[in-house]
C-alpha cells in the first residue's frame, strides 16, 4: 500500500513493475543483473485517487504519461531490485503529494491609497527631471 495522505493511498496490485539491465558503470553486476525498475500505472483507471487530483496531475506532469495513458517512473541509481522499486515509489508519491492539495485562489487586491500618491508622485518627479532635461525652443 502507497500511503500518500491520509485520504489517499493506493494498493500495490494497481502497479506493474518491470525490470531491465542499469545502464553506466558497475562491472559485472551491471551486465548480469537486471536491476533497473520500471514503475508503470494506469492513472485514469486507478480507483484510489480522487478525480480533481487525478486533474492536477494530468496538467502539472503531462511529460510523465505516455500515450497508454500510464505514469511511467523509472530507477536505476541502487545495485539491487527492491531499493530501486522502493525509490520509483517514493517518487511517485513525491509527485503525488505536490498534486494532492488544490492551489488557493488569488484573492484580488487593490493598492492602498498611501501607494497610489506616491506612485504619481514618484511619476510626476520623473516626468519633470526629464523635462529640465530637454532642450527649450528659445535656446
Amino acid at each position: 500500500m502507497l500511503r500518500v495522505t491520509p485520504q489517499i493511498a493506493i494498493p500495490r496490485s494497481e502497479f506493474k513493475f518491470t525490470f531491465a539491465r542499469s545502464p553506466g558503470p558497475g562491472g559485472q553486476n551491471v551486465n548480469k543483473l537486471n536491476t533497473k525498475a520500471i514503475l508503470r500505472w494506469q492513472l485514469d483507471e486507478s480507483p484510489s485517487l480522487p478525480e480533481p487530483v487525478k486533474a492536477r496531475f494530468r496538467a502539472r506532469f503531462p511529460t510523465r504519461i505516455n500515450l497508454a495513458g500510464e505514469v511511467m517512473i523509472t530507477s536505476h541509481e541502487h545495485r539491487d531490485q527492491s531499493s530501486n522499486v522502493a525509490a520509483c515509489l517514493e517518487r511517485l508519491r513525491e509527485l503525488l503529494l505536490k498534486v494532492a492539495q488544490p492551489p488557493k485562489q488569488r484573492k484580488a487586491t487593490k493598492p492602498s491609497a498611501g501607494a497610489q500618491r506616491r506612485r504619481l508622485e514618484a511619476k510626476k518627479k520623473l516626468s519633470s527631471k526629464k523635462q529640465l532635461r530637454s532642450r527649450r525652443a528659445d535656446d
